[in-house]
């Protein structure tokens, strides 16, 4: 059985709500087959004076890291002292990492969706290639970013146009808002950064088109279901969530993950198979 001494480096996933998150699932398996003195919790502050706590509890040695995710990104950035290329990019952070008094700000995100894309989508080439980013808001932030910088043409839809044109003005070359009629066209991937499934049917989307959701409740979700039924290419965010899973880990306890595949750990939390 694995030991926790007084030498324990402690991390964990910080949101609010955080109760459903499945990052505790995968940390602490890769822990268990490391055998490594280190456990990996859950945190939920009330609100954003509660999570700068935490951070002052982080700069005192009391936590080696952790992850970030809603509704503290921005704020996770915010209070950094020093912040990863890929992080100033996006304005948001999902990995603090506390040494010495400091804290440093990174972002696996985008790292962890084209881990996805390259896990389920391995023909797709995204130099050039015309893509939809469906909502604007911190979820599609860092994919955008992301997809952008390896050469992505990235077409944001949003219900609120004003949110999609600020969003591409933020991220610059490479993004443009765009209007649901047209964006479609000659699409190579199609992400949902929604929270609601898109009011948009798969079946109109050309052969070969790839689409990802990067919701994993439930992992098939009505779009994919729909998108598998047209005959096309899926990513689910579970696989997102497994690719950020391993910078965060190396970030956080300074070692490579084993080789385990938590995949099917998380699938049987969600009760699902497959």
């Amino acid at each position: 059985m694995r030991r926790v001494t007084g030498a324990v480096k402690l991390a964990g996933i910080v949101g609010n709500p955080v109760a459903h998150s499945l990052s505790p699932a995968i940390h602490n398996a890769w822990i268990e087959a490391l055998g490594l003195d280190a456990v990996y919790a859950a945190f939920a502050p009330r609100d954003a004076a509660g999570f700068a706590t935490l951070v002052e509890a982080g700069r005192a040695g009391l936590l080696v890291g952790v992850n970030v995710t809603a509704p503290f990104k921005e704020q996770a950035f915010a209070l950094a002292d020093q912040a990863s290329e890929t992080a100033r990019a996006g304005g948001s952070a999902n990995i603090l990492t506390f040494r010495d008094g400091q804290v440093e700000a990174d972002s696996a995100d985008g790292e962890g969706l084209l881990w996805a894309l390259r896990d389920q989508a391995p023909g797709l080439q995204l130099k050039g290639a015309p893509v939809v980013m469906l909502g604007a808001g911190g979820a599609a932030r860092a994919a955008v970013s992301t997809l952008a910088s390896v050469g992505a043409r990235v077409r944001i839809v949003n219900r609120t146009r004003e949110r999609a044109e600020a969003l591409a003005a933020d991220i610059g070359k490479g993004a443009e808002a765009a209007d649901a009629r047209q964006a479609f066209d000659g699409a190579r991937l199609v992400v949902n950064a929604l929270s609601v499934t898109p009011e948009v049917n798969p079946a109109r989307f050309e052969p070969g088109t790839v689409v990802m959701d990067m919701t994993y409740r439930p992992v098939q979700t009505p779009f994919l279901k729909a998108a598998v039924s047209a005959g096309l290419t899926t990513v689910d965010g579970l696989a997102m969530l497994i690719g950020q899973a391993g910078p965060s880990f190396r970030a956080l306890f300074d070692v490579d993950p084993p080789p385990l595949d938590p995949r099917p750990i998380l699938l049987a939390h969600l009760g699902e198979t497959g």
